[in-house]
This record gives structure tokens, sequence and C-alpha cells, in this order.
């Protein structure tokens, strides 16, 4: 399981609006897995727009895992489901998914990383390493935590929030392997050489 450019789907983009090939120029730039996330859409839109992801990254070879709704995970046969702190709880999750399915967790302080040390999850994500626009109610924890959080954790650590290439130098300098983006992929003219940029800068360190 490579989570070192984990991508997250901007939730301004639909199938109308060209998600699928934006998703496939990002995979063809390096991307090692997919979270769809979507939080304002109808449960059939997001039902469609999973189905078109996940078969796109079933050819591309990559995990491609749904957020918060582990019922449409299951639905359209995800590789896995990411859940939040005010989720269903990780042990409800591991019995509705099994264990074939990968599970992951958000965490935002180093209390929540011990307790997902003792969890059914398979990564944890961490963040806010800086401030973003993407999620409006993100607690910002920053460097010096996520670099503690690299050591305390037992699972592979993904650091989320504001990671763009100009800042992703200093999350590589803490340890962590893997960094998750939306804006610094999606919201770039050229998402193809947005993400090669990002995976050239994974691979240098």
């Amino acid at each position: 399981m490579d989570l070192s450019l984990y991508i997250i789907t901007d939730e301004n983009l639909t199938l109308e609006k060209g998600l699928v090939e934006k998703v496939r120029l990002a995979l063809e730039g390096g991307a090692t897995a997919v979270q769809y996330r979507a939080k304002n859409k109808t449960a059939k839109q997001m039902y469609r727009e999973a189905n078109a992801l996940r078969k796109l990254c079933r050819e591309k070879g990559v995990p491609f895992i749904v957020n918060d709704r582990v019922d449409l995970a299951v639905a359209v046969n995800s590789d896995g489901v990411h859940v939040g702190q005010e989720d269903l709880p990780v042990e409800a999750v591991r019995r509705i998914v099994g264990w074939e399915r990968i599970v992951g967790l958000s965490t935002k302080n180093l209390s929540q990383v011990r307790e997902a040390n003792g969890l059914p999850v398979d990564y944890i994500g961490f963040g806010s390493v800086f401030p973003t626009g993407t999620k409006e109610d993100a607690t910002v924890s920053g460097i010096e935590m996520l670099k503690e959080a690299v050591k305390l954790s037992i699972q592979p650590v993904v650091a989320i929030g504001g990671i763009n290439l100009s800042n992703i130098d200093r999350v590589i300098e803490t340890g962590c392997k893997n960094v998750a983006v939306v804006s610094a992929v999606f919201s770039a003219e050229d998402v193809l050489t947005a993400t090669k940029k990002l995976k050239e800068k994974l691979k240098k360190g």
C-alpha cells in the first residue's frame, strides 16, 4: 500500500466538470492513492462519481478510498474508507467493511495518535499541518507536532492540510513519507505537471 502521494478529490469537480479526467492526469503524474471526498452532494451523485473513479483506479492499480461514507464505500466496492473522529467508531467501521479493505482515521493531536495505535486502522491522517482553505474547521497542528506524530504512530502517517510545492520539503524533513493534497493538484492549471513536481520532491526526500 503506497500512500506517498495521496490525492483527495475537490468537492467542486463533478463528472461534467472533468472529475475523472483530472484524477486520470494526477495518476499519470504519479499519485499513488485516491480518496473521494464529497460533503454537499446527493447520495446518487456521489455513487455515480465514486463508481467512475473506482473503475479508473482499478485500471491503474491504485487504491481507491471513500471519505466518511462507509455505506458508499461498500456500495461501490472501494478499496478502503477513511473516517474522522466524529464519524462511526473505527471498530464499527471494521466490522462493516471487513479486513480486506483499508481503513484510515483522521487525527489532529498526539492523544488521538496514541489512541489510534490501539485501533484496527491501516494508516492515520494527521493535520492540518498548515492553514488550509479546503476544510473550514481545520485545526492547525503544525510541523513540530507532525514530527512527534510520526515518531509516536505505529501506523503509516499521511500528512494533510495546506501542503503544496513550496512547503512539502518541510513535511518531508519531519520524516513523514506520505502527503495528502487537494488544492496543490486540483487547483493547478496543469494537473499532470503539478502532480509530477510533487512526486519529484517526494522521491528526493
